[in-house]
């Protein structure tokens, strides 16, 4: 299993060509497993709040959007539940002040999984693994 963070989930289902060559493997080999690919509801959270600020334009509107990549068999949204929040607010170390930030990390912290970003501040975090 791997977890996105919402500019790496953004950037793949919309074949924006950022993603990194060590990125791209990582999903194709998830892509052949049936919900391996966790994408936590807090990325729901921030896409909607980045279109309605119009830091980010999709080529249909959120909600049909977010339907969309819910029916890519490889991922699997995964709420925001009492234990991500409550991690969240306790990461290990020094870490960044950001909401969606800190649950995407205690999601991928939670299953020992690996994290696909590019955000340096989570990239030099020692306390997740991730994929760049």
């Amino acid at each position: 299993m791997i977890v996105l963070d919402t500019h790496v989930l953004v950037w793949w289902v919309s074949g924006i060509e950022k993603l990194s060559l060590s990125a791209k493997k990582a999903i194709a080999k998830h892509q052949a497993v049936e919900r391996s690919i966790l994408v936590s509801s807090i990325t729901a959270w921030e896409i909607a709040m980045l279109v309605e600020k119009g830091r980010l334009t999709l080529n249909m509107d959120v909600d049909t959007w977010l339907l969309e990549v819910g029916k890519i068999p490889s991922v699997k949204f995964v709420p925001v539940d009492n234990v991500i929040g409550v991690k969240s607010t306790s990461l290990p170390g020094a870490f960044h002040k950001d909401p969606a930030d800190r649950m995407i990390v205690a999601l991928a912290r939670q299953g020992s999984y690996p994290l696909i970003t590019a955000d340096e501040k989570i990239l030099t975090y020692k306390h997740v693994k991730t994929i760049w």
